[in-house]
This record gives structure tokens, sequence and C-alpha cells, in this order.
């Protein structure tokens, strides 16, 4: 095996939903795991498209977006190093249920739904870690959603920042001046609020000392601030 096909299974090996495979194992996936690169802005898939292959983040970051008619969009969720999109292709054929973007320069390894099929015959686990991950994912989902309609526009704000505060802080990133690389537009669309109403609040936070913006990331400066802002 290559020094790079080498260099994929060992990658594969340290992602929860691939991590009890043996060695073996995770040779045959990165033999039929594709490399592929996508720019900042660009679409992976959009929703309605063929189902046919999941996604492993290597470098960067995504988000998943459902729009509605009037083009008002809503963020189901974000995706960084470690984590897998598209992953419902590995259980039916069925067109996708959202639209994925790279949010910055986004590296993945692209896996044929058929091929993580064939694995999962063999090892029920992949299956199990698989379906738990979903049941995270719908459970954020929810959670995000009760937050858009139960919340003030500052305490949605505030809760997303601090899950991209964990985000970075997970990717290496210290416990004070934890740089978020997001805009204004994004951080709304996170909320559920208008990007005039998160800009406002994200003012508020500055005049505090809380974060500091620059184009397209801020820094948070003190993130146990944040919690008395969420309610």
């Amino acid at each position: 095996m290559t020094t790079g096909a080498e260099d994929t299974a060992s990658l594969l090996g340290s992602i929860p939903v691939f991590e009890e495979l043996s060695r073996s194992d995770l040779e045959q996936v990165a033999a039929v795991a594709v490399p592929r690169r996508f720019e900042s802005g660009q679409v992976v898939f959009r929703e309605g498209d063929d189902s046919d292959t999941c996604y492993v983040v290597r470098a960067g970051h995504a988000r998943a977006l459902r729009e509605h008619a009037d083009g008002r969009q809503i963020t189901l969720a974000t995706f960084g190093p470690g984590d897998i999109f598209g992953e419902l292709a590995m259980f039916d054929a069925e067109r996708r249920s959202a639209t994925v973007e790279a949010t910055d320069e986004l590296d993945v390894l692209a896996i044929l739904g058929s091929d993580m099929r064939a694995l999962m015959s063999r090892h029920a686990e992949i299956a199990v870690k698989l379906v738990i991950s979903l049941g995270r994912r719908l459970r954020a989902a929810n959670e995000r959603l009760a937050r858009q309609s139960f919340q003030t526009v500052q305490s949605r704000v505030a809760a997303v920042l601090g899950q991209l505060v964990d985000q970075a802080r997970a990717e290496g990133a210290g416990q004070t001046d934890v740089l978020v690389t997001t805009t204004q537009a994004d951080l709304a669309k996170l909320a559920g609020s208008s990007r005039e109403s998160a800009s406002r609040f994200l003012a508020v936070l500055e005049r505090a000392g809380v974060i500091s913006q620059g184009r397209g990331r801020l820094t948070v400066h003190d993130p146990n601030a944040l919690d008395g802002y969420v309610y």
C-alpha cells in the first residue's frame, strides 16, 4: 500500500465511526476513498441531487443548508475535521435532503454508498455507530429549532458562538482568545436570525470586550462571558 493510502487508513482509524475496524479493514475503506477538494463557498452537493456518496472531512469546514422557496436559508449542521456528512447515502439511494457547501477550503474523502453498505454488512458495529451519529445530529437540529422558537436573538447568537468556540477548541484552540472563522451572515443563518439583528448583538459583545471582529472571522476573548447571554 502506498504512503498516501496508509495516511488515509490512519485518518479513518481516528474517526469514531471507524475506530473499531482492524487495520486491514481500514485499508479496504482507504482503497475506495477518493480525495477531493472544494474551495470556500463551493457546493459539494445540492438538495435534490442523487445520493450515492458520503464524505469524511480531512481538513476545513462545511455546512448543511435547507432553502425556502422565497430564498431564505437555515443552517442545519456544520462539519469539521473527522466529521462525516452525506451518510444517508449509505442507507438508501434517496435524493439529498439538504445542500452542503464548503465554508473554507475543504479537503474530504469521498466514499461510495455501495462500498460502505458492503462494509456495514460485514461489520454491524459500523452501522450502529452511524445510527448514533445520525441521532446526535437530529437531536442537535431539534435543539436549534427549539432555540429559534423560544429564545431571543441575542440568546441564539450567543449559543451558536459558544458551539463554534467548542468546535475550535476541539481542533486545538486555547481556552481564551478563540479564533472563529465565520461571517456575520453565516452566524445569523446558524442562529435563525436576520443579519442585521445578529450584527447589532455582535456590536454589543464587541463593546463589552467579549469579542473582536475581523473580515470573515472573529475572536472570542472571553468564551465564558457568552453564557451570561444565553437563557
